[in-house]
């Protein structure tokens, strides 16, 4: 097809040992860790879980140095298991979710928080607090034919050296066939699609100069450094 213009390039993610993941979409689901419901004032009750999305060119790869985002004070990190899919559809089963799944790796949902509060206070869309560029550092991704389907692993970030948040994916509320079953009864889920799981407590803000250190125990690491 001739485009009036040269198409952006394709978005993707590492893999380790392999050809690169091609990206179509960024889901992410809000909340998904009690502790982390709590501390951001809200009920960790489990209640049907929320989503929101990342254009897909907002992933950055392992090693990067990032600007600072621009229009915020308040940039906070959040690591979080990510699963990519390699087959997709509606209404899938729980017991069919995880046929769908290409691998794992690790990723941090960063977010702009006092936009995110402000655009809350006033019943308005999250995107310029959670959807700006390089808010989405991913970690290669490990294919699950060569690591299984993880559910117990220590996932945990720290800051210049401080640890910051330290817990395991096991506390999730909703776990990963459940929320891919889910996901698929609201979108038409493709091969392509990434699935950031949520975080748990310890999220924090960080400034320029900042190297930020990101593990799950046994799928992958990410380290990523703010410009001065």
């Amino acid at each position: 097809m001739d485009f009036a213009f040269s198409p952006p390039p394709q978005a993707f993610v590492p893999v380790a040992n392999d050809r690169p993941f091609p990206v179509r979409r960024i889901y992410c689901v809000g909340r998904n860790y009690a502790a982390h419901a709590r501390e951001m004032g809200h009920d960790p009750d489990r209640e049907p879980p929320f989503f929101f999305m990342k254009p897909a060119d907002a992933l950055t790869e392992d090693g990067s140095t990032l600007p600072y985002p621009p229009a915020t004070a308040e940039l906070h990190h959040e690591v979080e298991l990510v699963v990519a899919l390699a087959k997709g559809g509606t209404n899938i089963p729980e017991r069919k979710t995880l046929e769908c799944i290409f691998g794992y790796t690790v990723g941090l949902d960063m977010t702009r928080r006092d936009l995110q509060g402000e655009a809350k206070k006033k019943g308005r869309p999250w995107d310029t607090g959670k959807g700006f560029d390089h808010s989405a550092p991913i970690g290669a991704l490990r294919v699950a034919s060569s690591i299984g389907h993880p559910v117990n692993a220590r996932i945990s970030l720290s800051v210049n050296g401080v640890n910051r948040q330290d817990g395991n994916i096991n506390q999730m509320i909703w776990n990963v066939p459940e929320t891919i079953s889910y996901l698929s009864g609201l979108f038409e889920l493709q091969p392509g699609d990434l699935i950031f799981t949520g975080t748990p407590d310890g999220v924090d803000a960080v400034g320029p100069g900042d190297a930020l250190e990101c593990a799950i125990e046994g799928i992958a690491t990410l380290n990523i450094t703010y410009e001065i």
